[in-house]
C-alpha cells in the first residue's frame, strides 16, 4: 500500500520516517558492488547475531537478532559484512539534520527512524504529504539512501503506515480514514502487543483491530489485563494523545559482549561483568546521569537468555557499585553451563545529584578513583588504564562487540 503525491492528508500532522534496511543501505552506499546482493550485517565468524539484513536476504527469512549461523543456513549465498557503527551514526546525523531543516519538532527513536510534527510548518513547506515527499527526495539526493514515511493524525497510526509502505514508499492516512485503515489489521500490529498478549487475544478469537473494538471490556481485561486492554481499546479507536517529544532522554545505558568461545569460567565472567560495569558507569558520569536499577543479561550456549535486575537503595553512577550489583545478580543464576554473551545495563535513569545529601558518602573514595580514571581516559584514551584484574585477559578473549549503547524504550 502506497499513496500518490496528491493523496488526501486532511487532519494529519505526524510523520514517521524510517530508513529502509539502514545498516545494509549504508554498506551499499560505501561499496556499490554490494548492491542487489543478499547482505547480512554481523560478525563473519557466525557466532554473533544479525544486526540488520538487506531486503534480498530478508526474502529468505533472515531477520535482525537471529544468530548469523541460522541466517546463513536460510540464505547460504548471503554476503556477511562486519558492522561499522560509527559510520551508521555519521549517516544518521545527516538524516536527522534533514528532518530538522523542515521542523524543530523531531523525536528520534533510534539511529534510523524518527517522528516529526509538521503542523506548524505547513505555510512554509506545504501539506504533510508534500513535506513527506520532499523529505524522501532530499534523503535520497543528499544522503544516497531511501526511506519510507507514514503520514497520519497520530504517532501510532503514522508508524503503522510507514511499516506497510516499506521499502521506499509513502502511505498517507487521512484522519477520517483512520478507523477503516485500522479495522482489518492484526492485533499484533498494535503498540504494546507482544507475542504472549497476541496469543492470549487470538485464543479468544480476537484477531483484528476491529475485533478489539467489538469485544466487551471484561473479555479484554481477562485476556491481557486491565491496563493493557484499556490502552488497546484507545489505539483501536485511533486515539493516541502522545505528542512528538523533542526532549527524549536515554531510559537506559548498557554494554554487552559476545565471546568467540563459550565461557564456563565463573571468575572470568564476574570480571567481565565488572569491566562492562566500568563502561556503563563512565557513560553515566559523562552524561550526568545516575541509575536506580541495574540489570544483567546472560545468554547461554543454547541461546537461552536470562535477564535479572535489582533496584538500588540509592541511585548511583559509581562503577564499583554497579559492578557489585551485577555480580550479585549473576550469582543468583543457577545454571552453570557455558555462556556466550554477558551484558550490564543501567535503567531508570535520573539527573545526577537529584537526591537528598547523606551525612557521609560511603562511595567517596571510589568516586575519587573513578574521577581520576575518567580524566586519564579523556586525556590519553581507553587503552591507557584498566583494573589490574583485567590485565592479561584481553578484551573478552576476542569478544565481538554489539551496538547496545543507547537508550531503549
Amino acid at each position: 500500500m502506497v499513496s500518490s503525491a496528491d493523496a488526501d492528508d486532511s487532519g494529519t500532522r505526524i510523520l514517521h520516517v524510517d530508513m529502509d534496511a539502514f545498516y545494509a543501505a549504508v554498506e551499499v552506499l560505501d561499496d556499490p558492488s554490494l548492491r542487489g546482493l543478499p547482505l547480512i550485517i554481523g560478525s563473519p565468524d557466525g557466532r554473533s547475531v544479525v544486526s540488520s539484513a538487506s531486503y534480498e536476504a530478508r526474502r529468505y527469512g533472515v531477520r535482525s537478532a537471529m544468530p548469523v549461523s541460522q541466517a546463513l543456513r536460510l540464505c547460504p549465498g548471503a554476503r556477511v559484512v562486519p558492522p561499522h557503527f560509527s559510520r551508521y551514526q555519521e549517516v544518521s546525523r545527516q538524516v536527522m539534520a534533514i528532518f530538522e531543516s523542515f521542523t524543530p519538532l523531531v523525536e528520534p527513536l533510534s539511529v534510523d527512524e524518527a517522528f516529526l510534527d509538521v503542523q506548524g510548518v505547513r505555510r512554509l513547506w506545504g501539506s504533510p504529504a508534500r513535506i513527506a515527499g520532499l523529505i524522501r527526495e532530499r534523503v535520497q539526493a543528499e544522503v544516497g539512501i531511501t526511506c519510507s514515511v507514514g503520514v497520519a493524525s497520530t504517532k501510532h497510526v503514522a508508524k503503522m503506515a510507514s511499516t506497510i509502505a516499506k521499502p521506499d514508499g509513502m502511505l498517507v492516512i487521512a484522519a477520517a480514514d483512520t478507523l477503516d485503515f485500522l479495522a482489518p489489521r492484526s492485533v499484533r500490529a498494535l503498540w504494546g502487543v507482544g507475542p504472549k498478549a497476541a496469543e492470549s487475544l487470538e485464543a479468544r478469537g480476537i484477531r483484528t483491530i476491529r475485533d478489539i473494538r467489538e469485544t466487551p471490556q471484561e473479555t479484554l481485561d481477562r485476556a491481557v489485563g486491565p491496563a493493557l486492554s484499556a490502552r488497546l481499546v484507545q489505539l483501536a479507536r485511533g486515539e493516541d494523545a502522545r505528542a512528538v517529544d523533542t526532549e527524549r532522554v536515554e531510559k537506559s545505558i548498557g554494554h554487552e559482549e559476545t565471546f568467540d568461545q563459550d565461557i564456563a569460567d565463573r571468575e572470568f565472567l564476574r570480571a567481565e561483568l565488572l569491566r562492562l560495569s566500568d563502561r556503563v558507569g563512565a557513560r553515566l558520569r559523562r552524561a550526568g546521569w545516575e541509575t536506580s536499577t541495574v540489570s544483567i543479561k546472560i545468554r547461554f550456549a543454547d541461546f537461552r537468555t536470562v535477564n535479572r535486575s535489582q533496584t538500588l537503595t540509592e541511585p548511583t553512577a559509581v562503577s564499583q557499585r554497579i559492578g557489585e550489583a551485577a555480580q550479585g545478580l549473576f550469582e543468583l543464576i543457577d545454571r552453570r553451563d557455558p555462556i556466550r554473551l554477558v551484558g550490564v545495563r543501567a535503567e531508570k535513569l535520573r539527573p545526577a545529584g537529584g537526591g537528598a545529601l547523606a551525612l557521609w558518602d560511603e562511595d567517596e573514595d571510589w568516586r575519587k578513583v573513578e574521577g581520576a580514571v575518567d580524566e586519564a581516559i579523556a586525556r590519553f584514551g581507553t587503552a591507557t588504564i584498566s583494573r589490574a584484574r583485567h590485565i592479561g585477559r584481553g578484551e573478552g578473549r576476542g569478544a565481538a562487540r554489539h551496538p547496545k549503547d543507547h537508550g531503549v524504550d
